[in-house]
């Protein structure tokens, strides 16, 4: 949407310039203020300790993680959600997960945060039954939540630790699940 604007008012001052050479006055455009992006609100990218209390332990997983603008209210209704969607991905070949759901953040003070998560993943890992190595998850549909404590750096960059959880509350046979924890790196728009 940006670059649609910036090529819109590029044409808008060059056709003026070009108009202006052949004595013809033409209106330039006013100086506009580009707003943040209503759609993209933060992009986060970190690493995972893979469920270090599992039998899949001892492996890393990336996490990728998108959160959109609020569909409504602003920063300081933090008891309204923004959508995200995410993965993790398992750099030895144990569970993956892709994700969607909710997240609130609330601020604890200028450059300090709370964040609590929840949605629902599907995961490419089996029941568990076939190999003893993998946690028998029960469902390729999984519940989950997360948790993170962050810290502002700059006015666009962010870190924070986060603590995720993935089961399926006991609605499939088996219902081991799958708990990450790591660091991540956030950039808001």
């Amino acid at each position: 949407m940006r670059l649609i604007l910036c090529f819109f008012l590029s044409c808008c001052v060059l056709g003026g310039a070009y108009a202006a050479d052949f004595g013809e006055q033409q209106p330039g455009p006013e100086a506009v203020a580009l707003a943040p992006d209503p759609f993209f609100d933060e992009v986060r990218l970190g690493v995972y300790a893979h469920d270090p209390w599992s039998p899949e332990t001892g492996s890393a997983d990336l996490n990728i993680e998108v959160l959109f603008g609020k569909p409504w209210g602003g920063d300081a209704d933090w008891w309204l959600p923004r959508p995200h969607v995410g993965a993790a991905i398992n750099f030895a070949g144990k569970t993956s997960t892709v994700y969607a759901g909710a997240s609130w953040q609330v601020p604890v003070t200028d450059w300090a945060f709370i964040e609590g998560t929840f949605g629902g993943s599907v995961n490419n890992g089996n029941d568990g039954r076939e190999d003893p190595d993998m946690n028998p998850l029960g469902c390729p549909v999984l519940f989950r939540e997360s948790a993170s404590v962050g810290f502002d750096l700059t006015e666009h960059w962010r870190i924070m630790a986060t603590v995720e959880h993935h089961s399926n509350a006991g609605l499939c046979d088996f219902n081991r699940g799958l708990t990450n924890a790591g660091l991540r790196a956030g950039y808001r728009f």
